[in-house]
């Protein structure tokens, strides 16, 4: 009899441990990337410039991309029609764990977007959220730089 009470909590506990586990709902979709030197930019981007004229060299800042744990807004130095630098402006830093992840995240996507030269970059593990809005925030900011 004991056994079976044991059996039967332990199996009450999985239950609940599976129907209280977060699987990701966030349907967004990510802005398709596209290398530096081609392409159209979106009509729906409202990205901030400076540095340099529209289409050309300078600096140019994404639109904010939200996401399920807050804003991610991403800038980019351009020079010689290249992304010479990436960096996550905004992104969560609310909580203890949002610092912990994306202090390990952000520096990783800065990097991928340089060696990508595009949006095109690979989705950090465990920081999902924070890499799909840096993709459309960067998608936003390429999009500024092609004018």
């Amino acid at each position: 009899m004991r056994r079976i009470a044991i059996a039967l909590a332990a199996t009450v506990s999985i239950v609940v441990l599976l129907f209280s586990y977060r699987t990701s709902t966030d349907q967004t979709p990510v802005a398709a990337g596209r290398p530096l030197g081609g392409g159209q930019p979106s009509a729906a981007a409202s990205p901030t410039t400076s540095g340099g004229a529209s289409g050309g060299d300078g600096t140019f800042t994404g639109d904010a991309a939200d996401t399920r744990y807050g804003p991610v807004r991403v800038r980019i130095t351009v020079a010689g029609g290249r992304i010479t630098d990436a960096q996550a402006v905004e992104y969560p830093q609310e909580s203890g764990r949002d610092v912990r992840i994306n202090s390990e995240a952000v520096p990783e996507l800065n990097q991928e977007a340089l060696q990508a030269q595009s949006a095109q970059i690979d989705t950090v593990s465990g920081a999902t959220y924070t890499s799909e809005g840096y993709q459309q925030s960067l998608q936003s900011a390429i999009d500024a730089a092609h004018g």
